[in-house]
C-alpha cells in the first residue's frame, strides 16, 4: 500500500485512540471505585445508549472483516454466519435479557448462584467465562494483525506482532482505568462509526450495479470460478458428510452461543431495570440486523468487484476483503479517493477491534475477580479489593490473548469466533437456562453442566482439524486429529445439557424450593433486583 494509505490511516487510528483515551481519563476522574461502578457503570445507561453499546460489543472484527471475507470466498455458505449471528438475538430477547437483569448482579455466575451453593458454582461459571472470553479475544487480535499487515503492504511478522501487542496494551488501559462506563462510551462511538462506514460502502457497491442486486450476484458467481454453485449451499460445507454436519454444528453454535457470551450478559446489568434491558435488546437487534444485511452486500460485492482469487491472495482467510473493496470503490490504488476510503475503513475496523477487546476483557476480568477470587477467599473480598484484582486480571488476560493471537494469525476471524460461540453454547447456556427454568435443578447439576459442556468443547477443538492434521491448522506439521469436525457444537452442546440433567438426577441434594420461588418471582417481576 502507498505511503498515503499508511499516513492517513495511522492518523485516523491515532485520532480514535486519542478520543477513547480521553474518554477513559475523564471517566476515571469521575468514578468512586466501587464494584458497581467498575462492573456496571453505576447502572445509569439508558436503553438506547445500552442498545448502541450492545451492538458495538457484538459487531466485532469477525462481523466486519471475517463474514464479508467468507461470503467473498464461499458465497452462500458464508451467509450462515450473518444469519446465525442475527437469529441468535431472538433467543436473547425472549429467554434471557429481562430474567438475567433481575436475577444477576454483575456476571453469569450471579444468576446461577442465586439459588445454589455459591462457591462451586462461581468457580465453574467463572472459569467457563474466562475461556470463552479468551477465545473471542484471540479472534480480535487476529483481525488486528491482518488489518495492519494489509495497511503496511505485506505480512511482516514484526508488524503483526507489534500490532497485537499494541491492541493488548490499549485494552488493558481502557479496562483498568475506565471500567464499564468508559468501555460503554467507547462501544457507542465505535457503533456509530461502524454503521456509518458500512452504510457508505453498501451504497457505493449497489451504485456500481445501479441498484440491481441480482446483477451483483450474477457477476460474483461469474468471477468466483464456481458459477451458480457460488450462490448455492455446499461450496465450503458440502460434499462429504463431515462437512455437512460441520455446517449444522456451526449453525447451532451461532444461534445458541450469543445468550451465553459473558461480555453480552454483562451489558444487561448496566441499565436500571429489566424493562430497560429488554428495550436495549430491541435497539441492538435493529442495529445489528441492519448491519448484517449490509455484510451480505459487502461480501458479494467484494466477490463481484475484486474476485475471490485477489481476496485470497491478500489474505488466505479472506479477512481483508472489505478494506480492499473500499480501496477499489474509492477509485483504486494510488488515487486520493481510494486512499481516503481505504484509510477510513481500516481505521473503523481497527476501532471495532479496540472497542470489542475492551468489552471482552472487562467481562473476563470481572469473572476472575467477582467469581474466582471472591470464591477462593473464606469471606468475600471487599469491593475495592475486588476491583483491584479485576484490574490485575485484565493484564493477565491481555497477555494470554496476545500470545494466542500471534499463534492463530492465519485463521479466519469469523471462524475463530464460531469456536468461542460453540464453547459458550456448550458450557454457559445450559446452566443459565436450567437455573432460570428448572425447579429441581441442583448445585451438582450446575457444576456438571458447566464442565460437561466446557471440557468436551475445548477437548474436541484440540483434537480437530483446526489444531492439527491439515494445511490450514495451527500446527500443520503434526497430526493428532481424532475429531473430524471443525466446530464441536453439535456434540458438546447436547453434552452440556445432558451433564446438567445427569448431575441433578444423581445428586443427593434436595432442591431449595424457597430459594427457587424467590428467584422465580424476582426474575419475572424484578422484586428484590439490585
Amino acid at each position: 500500500m502507498s505511503t498515503g494509505h499508511q499516513t492517513l490511516a495511522l492518523l485516523l487510528f491515532s485520532t480514535f485512540v486519542a478520543v477513547t483515551l480521553g474518554i477513559t481519563t475523564w471517566v476515571s476522574r469521575n468514578r468512586h471505585g466501587s464494584a458497581e461502578e467498575f462492573y456496571a457503570g453505576g447502572r445509569l445507561f439508558s436503553p438506547m445508549e445500552n442498545g448502541f453499546a450492545i451492538a458495538g460489543d457484538y459487531m466485532s472484527a469477525a462481523s466486519f472483516l471475517g463474514i464479508s471475507g467468507l461470503i467473498a470466498l464461499f458465497g452462500y455458505d458464508g451467509l450462515l454466519y450473518s444469519v446465525g449471528f442475527l437469529v441468535a438475538w431472538l433467543v436473547v430477547l425472549f429467554l434471557v435479557a429481562e430474567l438475567v437483569r433481575n436475577v444477576g448482579r454483575f456476571t453469569l455466575a450471579d444468576v446461577v448462584a442465586a439459588r445454589m451453593s455459591e462457591r462451586p458454582v462461581r468457580i465453574a461459571a467463572g472459569s467457563s467465562s474466562v475461556v470463552v472470553s479468551v477465545l473471542y479475544l484471540v479472534a480480535q487480535m487476529v483481525g488486528a494483525g491482518s488489518l495492519v499487515a494489509l495497511l503496511l503492504g505485506g505480512s511482516s511478522p514484526a508488524a503483526r506482532t507489534a500490532t497485537v501487542i499494541g491492541v493488548g496494551a490499549l485494552m488493558v488501559i481502557y479496562v483498568s482505568f475506565g471500567g464499564m462506563r468508559a468501555t460503554t462510551w467507547i462501544q457507542i462511538v465505535k457503533a456509530v462509526l461502524l454503521m456509518g462506514g458500512a452504510v457508505t460502502l453498501t451504497v457505493l457497491v449497489l451504485a456500481r450495479f445501479h441498484g440491481d442486486f441480482g446483477a451483483m450476484l450474477s457477476t460474483a458467481a461469474e468471477r468466483s470460478g464456481h458459477g451458480s454453485r457460488f450462490l448455492g449451499p455446499g461450496l465450503k460445507y458440502g460434499g462429504s458428510w463431515t462437512a455437512r454436519i460441520d455446517f449444522l454444528s456451526l449453525g447451532l453454535a451461532l444461534v445458541l452461543g450469543t445468550a451465553g457470551l459473558p461480555h453480552i450478559l454483562s451489558r444487561f446489568f448496566t441499565v436500571p431495570t429489566a424493562r430497560a434491558a429488554r428495550r436495549s435488546v430491541v435497539w441492538a437487534i435493529g442495529l445489528i440486523g441492519g448491519f448484517y444485511l449490509m455484510t451480505i452486500v459487502l461480501g458479494f460485492g467484494a466477490a463481484a468487484l475484486i474476485g475471490p482469487e485477489e481476496v485470497r491472495a491478500s489474505n488466505a482467510a479472506g479477512n481483508t476483503a472489505v478494506p480492499l473493496l473500499a480501496l477499489l470503490l474509492g477509485g483504486g490504488s494510488g488515487t486520493t479517493g481510494g486512499t481516503v476510503l481505504f484509510a477510513v475503513v481500516a481505521a473503523i475496523a481497527f476501532a471495532t477491534i479496540l472497542a470489542v477487546v475492551a468489552g471482552i476483557t472487562l467481562a473476563s476480568s470481572a469473572s476472575v475477580a467477582h467469581d474466582l477470587y471472591a470464591s477462593l477467599k473464606r469471606k468475600h473480598a471487599r469491593q475495592r479489593s475486588e476491583v483491584t484484582v479485576a484490574r490485575v486480571a485484565a493484564v493477565g488476560i491481555g497477555v494470554v490473548a496476545i500470545g494466542l493471537g500471534l499463534l492463530a494469525q492465519d485463521l479466519n476471524v469469523a471462524f475463530l469466533v464460531g469456536l468461542a460461540f460453540a464453547v459458550s453454547a456448550s458450557a454457559n447456556l445450559p446452566v443459565l437456562l436450567y437455573s432460570l427454568f428448572w425447579r429441581g435443578f441442583t448445585t451438582r447439576g450446575a457444576v456438571w453442566s458447566v464442565y460437561g459442556g466446557l471440557v468436551p468443547a475445548v477437548l474436541l477443538v484440540l483434537l480437530s482439524p483446526v489444531v492439527s492434521g491439515s494445511p490450514e491448522a495451527l500446527f500443520p506439521g503434526v497430526d493428532f486429529q481424532v475429531f473430524p469436525l471443525q466446530n464441536p457444537g453439535i456434540v458438546s452442546i447436547p453434552l452440556g445439557f445432558l451433564a446438567g440433567w445427569i448431575g441433578t438426577v444423581l445428586s443427593g441434594e434436595t432442591p431449595d424450593e424457597a430459594r427457587h420461588a424467590e428467584t422465580e418471582v424476582r426474575s419475572l417481576t424484578g422484586a428484590g433486583a439490585v
